[in-house]
């Protein structure tokens, strides 16, 4: 018996040391930025950036890592303390649950191996996570609030207009206090049960995509097998999210999900990070006349920062994709998408977006585009659209 206490004593402080070590280094190797911090910008594009009263960015996969997001690191591009540094007034937070093993932008099947599992093994997680995305989504979203709760009152929670309107006001006073919202990146986190989008709904969870990098219950994804529009149990879903005002976002979506969603929804829709294929000729990305659909429906469209989105160099890609939104539609529809920490390679980190600034300013935007497109349109779309 003695042998055996010694030996699980073992086993439990080798899980231990490995729960420290595994998942920082998976992260290291995962979420790449190219060029680190200090960033280096013109006077003129950092004065306007200083000048900005509202930033804010609708897609961070962070909460996935296990990081501790009260401290600032040096892995990984989003944590408070650099949030607070790049002065945003606001970050969506996105909880990833399954992603395929040799994930990819062409198909991917629902079946293959799950890399969230083993990750989700090694982080320490509750066993109950192990092997159920309902509750490793639930998990993430407790996270964020006990992160939250430690910064006391420097991070407001938002999930409806009251406390939108909370943060707005904490700001006049104080640009040290940001916010944070919390979305879902594939709806088979659902597990196919309406009764988990009132439990997500419940944890303050207020943006749903359909589906991710794979087919699943709601329907098809841009990058799985059958390509097919929303199911009846993902009407019924769309349906619920609209009373409850979640957000859909369409970031992963087959073209038949956009086509069913925009028909369907009496709500103004988000995609949260993408490109449009006028830059890049992606399956990944928007055509033309998905933009405008999306414009005329009211919604917003986040741009991402990765060369699979906008194509290389990247900073150029986002500019050109930007432009390109602003021509057709209009600024207004226009956002920071970054996909940050969702592994994939990024130019730079959170405290690098001056450099969006100064790429805008040298295409010949004005101050009130950049200012419209840094945040100020996601401030007038949840003002008019959160309840």
């Amino acid at each position: 018996m003695k042998k055996l206490i010694i030996t699980l004593g073992a086993l439990a402080f080798i899980f231990y040391i490995a729960t420290l070590l595994v998942p920082p280094y998976i992260e290291a190797q995962r979420n790449p930025v190219k060029s680190p911090p200090p960033y280096n910008v013109s006077r003129e594009a950092q004065e306007i950036y200083d000048r900005l009263d509202f930033i804010s960015d609708l897609h961070c996969d962070a909460l996935l890592w296990g990081r501790d997001l009260t401290k600032k690191s040096t892995v990984g591009s989003v944590d408070f303390p650099r949030m607070r540094e790049a002065n945003i007034a606001l970050e969506m937070f996105t909880i990833v649950s399954k992603s395929p093993a040799g994930q990819n932008m062409q198909s991917n099947s629902e079946d293959a191996f799950d890399n969230i599992t083993p990750l989700t093994i090694a982080k320490g997680e509750t066993p109950n996570q192990w092997f159920s995305l309902i509750n490793r989504t639930l998990g993430q979203a407790e996270n964020l609030h006990d992160f939250i709760e430690k910064e006391d009152g420097k991070v407001i929670f938002v999930d409806d207009k009251e406390t939108f309107l909370k943060l707005l006001e904490a700001r006049k006073t104080d640009k040290t206090v940001t916010g944070a919202m919390l979305g879902i990146e594939g709806a088979h986190a659902l597990e196919g049960s309406m009764e988990n989008l009132e439990k997500v709904y419940e944890a303050g969870i207020r943006m749903i995509g359909p589906t991710h990098f794979f087919d699943n219950e709601l329907g098809g994804s841009a990058h799985g097998e059958n390509g097919a529009g929303l199911t009846d149990f993902g009407k019924s879903v769309i349906q619920r999210m609209n009373e409850l005002n979640v957000f859909i976002d369409l970031a992963h979506c087959s073209p038949a999900i956009v086509d069913d969603v925009l028909k369907m929804t009496t709500k103004p829709v988000m995609v949260s990070h993408i490109g449009v294929r006028a830059v890049l000729n992606s399956q990944r990305n928007l055509t033309d006349d998905q933009i405008r659909r999306i414009a005329a429906n009211g919604g917003i469209i986040g741009v991402a920062f990765f060369d699979m989105a906008v194509g290389e160099p990247e900073i150029e890609g986002i500019i050109a994709t930007m432009k390109h939104i602003r021509d057709l539609v209009g600024v207004e529809y226009i956002a920071l998408g970054s996909d940050y920490d969702g592994a994939v390679a990024v130019p730079f980190d959170i405290t690098g977006l001056p450099i969006i600034v100064e790429g805008l300013l040298n295409e010949g935007f004005t101050e009130d585009e950049i200012r419209a497109i840094m945040g100020e349109n996601v401030k007038k779309f949840f003002l008019k659209n959160l309840d």
